[in-house]
């Protein structure tokens, strides 16, 4: 399942990490990919676990936490500490596959990437090019959202950035263990609680909307893994 998220961050909250990002110094982006990542990716991110990532990343994490749109669709267990990445002058990460199992600090257990994300923070007529690709059965979606929004997608897509002809595309990304690994289950159970809250919109609380919702949890009692 593919999904925007909107208004993951206020306009405020881009603000503050954009004015936060100019006073950083990036790295070589290749550090944190294994031999088959480096031949294609070409672009500059903040280093994993310094104090800026570590500070926006928390941000970020608690955000998508906060947002009920993440949340159903997600099903979150554990966030990767989020990365920070910015392409300029034909920057660009070739078609990839991230890995299924992701590390993090030392202490803290391994995750099983399950959903991938994406939380823009330059709009979209900041740079030219830069559009997220991601290949699945169903075809080819290219991505470029405004600033504070958010795209999720199966972590086992294969993807891309195109290059950026002109400007700066400044984003972070990250990765989410869900509580139920599968996506088509996840997409079904996101499908199921969505008409479930467009019932109780439209109708209330009813005898029907308890009985979905019971359903909903058997489902999820079926199939989560904590």
């Amino acid at each position: 399942m593919m999904l925007h998220i909107p208004g993951v961050l206020s306009a405020e909250q881009v603000a503050q990490m954009r004015t936060q990002l100019r006073e950083t110094d990036w790295i070589d982006g290749r550090a944190s990919v294994g031999p088959q990542g480096a031949q294609v990716k070409r672009n500059r991110q903040l280093a994993e676990g310094s104090p800026l990532a570590l500070e926006l990343g928390q941000a970020i994490s608690a955000a998508l936490m906060a947002h009920p749109l993440f949340f159903s669709s997600v099903l979150p267990l554990r966030i990767l500490a989020p990365y920070f990445n910015s392409y300029a002058g034909g920057e660009h990460y070739g078609l990839h596959v991230d890995g299924a199992i992701r590390a993090q600090r030392p202490g803290l257990p391994a995750i099983r990437a399950d959903v991938s994300a994406t939380v823009f923070l330059s709009e979209p007529d900041e740079y030219e090019g830069g559009e997220l690709v991601v290949v699945d059965a169903y075809g080819t979606h290219e991505v470029k959202l405004p600033a504070g929004d958010a795209i999720i997608y199966p972590a086992g897509s294969v993807h891309e950035v195109l290059p950026v002809a002109s400007g700066e595309r400044i984003a972070s990304f990250l990765w989410t263990q869900s509580m139920v690994r599968d996506d088509a289950k996840r997409a079904l159970l996101f499908e199921l609680d969505t008409n479930i809250q467009k019932l109780r919109a439209a109708h209330g609380e009813s005898e029907a909307t308890v009985g979905l919702t019971g359903h909903y949890h058997n489902l999820l009692r079926m199939w989560a893994e904590v």
